[in-house]
């Protein structure tokens, strides 16, 4: 097997053998996606030239970081804060109308526990999956191989160790289920739209 071979089974591989001309392209991409004026954010090569998918609508505030870019796969309309993290040695996928709060970090390479082997650099990767409509609040690290489900809302501050399934509130260190969304929560919050729509044709 070869290095990208091992990475897409899940077996140890050299990260550093994989980087090629368009590993050097993608991060050139990232240093001046970092470091381009507000208004100029539009212009120049986008993370679309980077990531395997990219859905319109999507805006990431930077600075942002990811470790590969071409492991990445992007819905619609997702909106990311500042200080976004993604080392996607493995695939990071996320779904539509995602909302990741300041300072999120999302994990999917692992290194060997036994210290020898350890130091040859070696790593082995699991993929990340975040469904559509969830919202992750800032300073969240998500762990590799961890899927969250589609609807969910992750508190603050969490560490996502495990998977989390579709429509509940989960938060903590490990993050575990808090309650379900139940369809009280849906009747209030279409209130407070209501509300707030009816105060702006005033």
């Amino acid at each position: 097997m070869h290095d990208e071979e091992r990475r897409k089974a899940g077996k140890l591989y050299s990260s550093a053998k994989l980087h090629d001309q368009k590993w050097i392209q993608g991060k050139m991409i990232l240093d001046a996606y970092n470091n381009r004026s507000f208004g100029d954010r539009t212009e120049g090569p986008s993370l679309a030239d980077v990531f395997a998918e990219y859905g319109e609508g999507s805006s990431i505030i930077p600075p942002f970081y990811y470790s590969q870019g071409v492991h990445i796969h992007i819905g619609k309309r997702l909106f990311a804060n500042a200080w976004l993290m993604v080392l996607d040695e493995a695939d990071v996928t996320i779904g539509d109308d995602v909302f990741l709060g300041p300072n999120v970090s999302i994990y999917t390479p692992i290194h060997p526990i036994d210290s020898g082997v350890r130091n040859t650099h070696l790593q082995y990767a699991k993929p990340v999956t975040i469904g559509s409509n969830v919202w992750v609040g800032g300073s969240v690290t998500i762990l590799p191989g961890v899927t969250i489900g589609e609807g969910s809302v992750i508190g603050a501050g969490s560490v996502v160790t495990k998977d989390i399934p579709a429509g509940v509130v989960a938060a903590g260190n490990p993050c575990r289920v808090l309650r379900k969304i139940t369809d009280e929560d849906k009747t209030y919050w279409e209130g407070e739209l209501a509300a707030y729509q009816a105060e702006e044709q005033e």
